[in-house]
């Protein structure tokens, strides 16, 4: 009897998305028992203290008042180039680096991850991310036959563990002499850490001394898909400014997505934004990535670029945008601030938190504790060293209690 049909490559195992069908078994909680009483931590997708889908009305006010043509219209295969500039300023706003930049749209973040790992690695290639880390980092890897290295984030004092990086970078490169490095950050997913400017000129000292060996290429590609609710004001973005004037075989790629910042989610937007001293290297990032545009999903989703255009384009809308905007991520920072404060008032030990959309519990077994809170209603992801939380899509109140729920779960499987 016949039992494959695709080539070995594309031989995968026959399981679903777990996060996603965790999701699925909240919502069929929140049918039978109600929506107070369930605790749905699952997705990373602002909701209200309803438990329902946050859609910014200064954005789809916008989306909605498009014409049709421009709606259903193919955009550019490398973007609009009105759209590629808002990126831009969107990204940086005042913290533009010093050096020669491009952007190529990209369908959310993943794009662009998609993009620096299978542009800037070779097949057999190691890419170098942290231990906590986003699933998909690896999934895209195996797909197109990389694997995935990792380094501790944390030391024991629960500080970025730069001894770490240090030991995996120069490792790989000596290796490889190219690397592709993921830093997710600011609001890193999944433990909400966020890389001070402090240990962000750590990194860039090693990278800059490796970078004297000129056999060595060296790609940071810095996911930056929450940075839109990360810190007060701009502050999480002064970083970029260290990405200026540096070694030429030193080549940095921004991963930015509308998903958070736009609450566009399903519109699947983003930018691959490439920064490099050389000019014809970024010329070079640039044409790569339009050739992927097309090899992979051709052009990007027009009438989400529209939308991040009118608003970049128009002083009252864009106005009216940072004014709501600013009313969530004061919204989630207060949800953050509950849960953390919760967690000390019970002695439930979680991860170093700074911003963003989620806070994480390390823990051995992950999956028997989620398991175990789906009986007390409450539906939190299990990783591979421990639970990710997601204060964006659970009420203050809701955060303040979770906690001790989890807390309890976790001494009764001592």
């Amino acid at each position: 009897m016949l039992t494959s049909m695709v080539a070995d490559h594309a031989k995968w195992p026959k399981e679903n998305d777990a996060i996603f069908g965790l999701a699925g078994k909240a919502q069929a909680a929140i049918k039978e028992f109600g929506k107070e009483v369930v605790i749905d931590s699952t997705l990373g997708a602002l909701a209200d203290d309803n438990g329902n889908l946050i859609c910014m009305e200064s954005v789809f006010s916008v989306l909605k008042s498009l014409p049709n043509a421009e709606i259903a219209a193919y955009a550019q295969v490398a973007g609009q180039p009105d759209y590629l500039n808002a990126v831009l300023k969107a990204c940086f706003g005042e913290y533009r680096p010093d050096a020669f930049i491009r952007a190529v749209a990209t369908p959310g973040g993943t794009g662009s991850v998609k993009h620096a790992i299978t542009n800037y690695t070779n097949v057999g290639d190691s890419i170098l991310v942290a231990d906590w880390f986003w699933s998909p980092y690896v999934t895209i890897s195996e797909e197109i036959g990389r694997t995935v290295t990792n380094y501790t984030l944390f030391n024991e004092k629960n500080e970025f563990n730069i001894a770490s990086f240090k030991e995996n970078f120069e490792t790989l490169l000596n290796k490889q002499k190219r690397l592709v490095t993921i830093i997710n950050t600011p609001a890193n997913n999944p433990t909400g850490y966020s890389l001070s400017d402090e240990e962000w000129d750590q990194v860039l000292d090693i990278a800059k001394e490796n970078a004297k060996n000129p056999e060595n290429k060296i790609i940071f590609l810095v996911d930056v898909a929450y940075i839109d609710f990360a810190g007060v004001g701009n502050e999480r973005r002064k970083f970029f400014t260290k990405f200026s004037n540096l070694p030429e075989n030193i080549f940095t790629i921004v991963g930015y997505s509308m998903s958070k910042g736009y609450t566009m989610y399903g519109l699947r937007s983003g930018a691959a934004i490439g920064i490099s001293s050389n000019e014809d290297l970024v010329d070079e990032f640039y044409f790569s990535c339009m050739h992927s545009n097309r090899a992979n999903w051709s052009n990007g989703t027009r009438a989400a670029m529209s939308v991040m255009t009118h608003i970049d384009s128009d002083p009252n809308k864009l106005s009216a945008y940072e004014e709501e905007k600013n009313k969530y991520k004061t919204m989630l920072r207060q949800r953050a601030e509950a849960f953390v404060q919760a967690a000390k008032e019970v002695d439930l030990e979680i991860l170093p938190y700074r911003d963003g959309f989620f806070v994480s519990i390390p823990c051995t077994n992950a999956k028997q504790i989620s398991d175990e809170l789906i009986k007390e209603n409450m539906f939190v992801v299990s990783l591979k060293k421990g639970l990710r939380f997601a204060v964006c899509a659970v009420s203050e109140e809701k955060c303040k209690v979770s906690p001790a729920i989890i807390k309890n779960v976790m001494d009764r499987l001592k």
